[in-house]
């Protein structure tokens, strides 16, 4: 199963084999339909929410703004994983290539490093609109959200090509197994034959830097919005308050748990872990959003009707 190549009197690996769940035979297929089908929901629904934002004028408001560009990420988010862990559950070919495993390690560290700072972001959308009501037109005007939806992507543009460059530096002589279901950053150095001592310095760096600020923020944001919330006199105030950021703190709550519980002194977890924040997130946050949100169902149930509706006689 494992291909090398010599050089220099050194043997090179070409290929990695994803040992993935460590599954018997006979649950691959069943699996693979769970899978499918998480997929296709995960899929349909952020494309959904993503056309609805677009579609819909009542939801061109910064709010939604920032939604749809989550849908967008969290559907190329999904992508990056779950079409590899399938065809390995389909074929039982485990086996991927050095460069694919790169690649797929470069739109990951994208994709989670993009999602922090757009936490961030929707955290702080809904600070202003709580916490300072007055001023929030002011200053959540269509040019700022721009400029920080695209801090965002681009921020996780230079960290992701920074990673990369630096795994793509480091040699790999065997053995080629990774015990997760995809190419994995911490478990990939622990293969390497190379000094990765320059690697973990960016990569903790780029922890204390990024992942620890945004965490920090966001949780400074909600603890600011549940203080104002408190402070209101009527029932009715705070449940209409706590209803317009209980989604977006329940999928918060849900990424950052996940990160947390899969650090390095929680390993045994990682898996498990894995499929929260890269699986079943991208399936809820659609629902949650959807589902809580009377906005989109509005807007959803007036594109449906306007488009089954007969025409005029």
């Amino acid at each position: 199963l494992m291909e090398n190549v010599e050089w220099s009197n050194e043997t090179f690996i070409t290929e990695f084999i994803l040992l993935g769940f460590g599954n018997p035979p006979e649950l691959e297929i069943p699996l693979f339909l769970l899978f499918l089908v998480i997929y296709i929901v995960t899929m349909a629904g952020n494309i959904l929410t993503l056309v609805l934002v677009v579609a819909d004028r009542h939801l061109h408001t910064p709010m939604y703004f920032f939604l749809g560009n989550l849908s967008c990420l969290e559907t190329c988010y999904t992508s990056t994983i779950l079409p590899r862990l399938m065809a390995s559950l389909l074929t039982g070919d485990r086996t991927i290539s050095y460069s694919g495993c790169i690649t797929q390690l470069y739109f990951f560290v994208f994709m989670v490093t993009a999602e922090c700072f757009l936490l961030l972001v929707m955290s702080y959308d809904r600070y202003l609109a709580i916490c300072n009501p007055l001023h929030y037109a002011a200053l959540m005007r269509s040019w700022v959200c721009i400029q920080l939806v695209s801090g965002s992507w681009i921020t996780a543009f230079f960290t992701s090509t920074l990673i990369t460059l630096l795994m793509a530096r480091l040699t790999f002589c065997g053995p080629n197994k990774i015990d997760h279901f995809f190419c994995d950053f911490a478990l990939m150095l622990k293969l390497s034959c190379s000094d990765t001592s320059l690697i973990e310095l960016v990569d903790l760096l780029l922890c204390f830097a990024i992942i620890l600020p945004t965490f920090l923020l966001t949780l400074i944001s909600y603890v600011c919005i549940i203080t104002s919330i408190l402070r209101i006199p009527s029932t009715t105030g705070r449940q209409k308050a706590f209803s317009t950021c209980s989604s977006h703190l329940i999928v918060v709550a849900t990424f950052y748990g996940s990160l947390i519980i899969n650090s390095d002194a929680l390993r045994d977890l990682n898996k498990v872990c894995s499929v929260f924040y890269g699986v079943l997130t991208p399936l809820v946050n659609p629902l949650i959003y959807s589902l809580r949100n009377k906005e989109v169902n509005e807007a959803l149930r007036k594109n449906s009707l306007s488009h089954w509706s007969l025409p005029p006689c």
